[in-house]
């Protein structure tokens, strides 16, 4: 009998990942919110932060959204004055976005925010533990992601 298909259902590790997730989600967007952010415009805020000019299509992507939402997310954060959009030099119907100095600023606020839930969540880990977790999620990642 399998690892996955013995014992209670809420024993099964796609079950406890799942509860993590939305934990976690729950923990992030509570310490958002009081940064004035949400998920959403908070990956879109570290997106931008790595990768200067991204595309709708490409914020979309990283933030699990679809591009209707995304437009929706970016306009949000212009209106906070958080992001600026402007047209690609190659191709001026692709609007690319990029932080402005105030966004950065909202960044760091909720990074920090941010930090601190995950050094919550990960805590109760030894440093070894948590380079062998974060190990095992890729690894997780990596074999679900192969057959697609």
């Amino acid at each position: 009998m399998s690892a996955v298909s013995s014992g209670r259902v809420t024993d099964h590790p796609g079950y406890l990942l799942k509860r993590a997730q939305a934990t976690l989600h729950a923990a992030m967007a509570g310490v958002l919110r009081e940064h004035g952010a949400t998920l959403s415009q908070y990956a879109v805020l570290t997106a931008l932060d790595e990768e200067p000019g991204l595309s709708n299509a490409g914020l979309a992507r990283r933030a699990f959204v679809t591009p209707q939402t995304m437009n929706e997310v970016l306009r949000e954060l212009e209106q906070k004055g958080w992001v600026a959009r402007h047209p690609d030099p190659a191709h001026a119907r692709i609007l690319q976005a990029d932080l402005t100095p105030a966004g950065r600023t909202a960044l760091r606020a909720c990074r920090l925010a941010v930090d601190a839930v995950e050094e919550q969540m990960l805590a109760p880990l030894a440093p070894g533990d948590i380079e062998q977790f974060t190990a095992t999620l890729r690894a997780c990642i990596q074999a679900l992601s192969q057959d697609r």
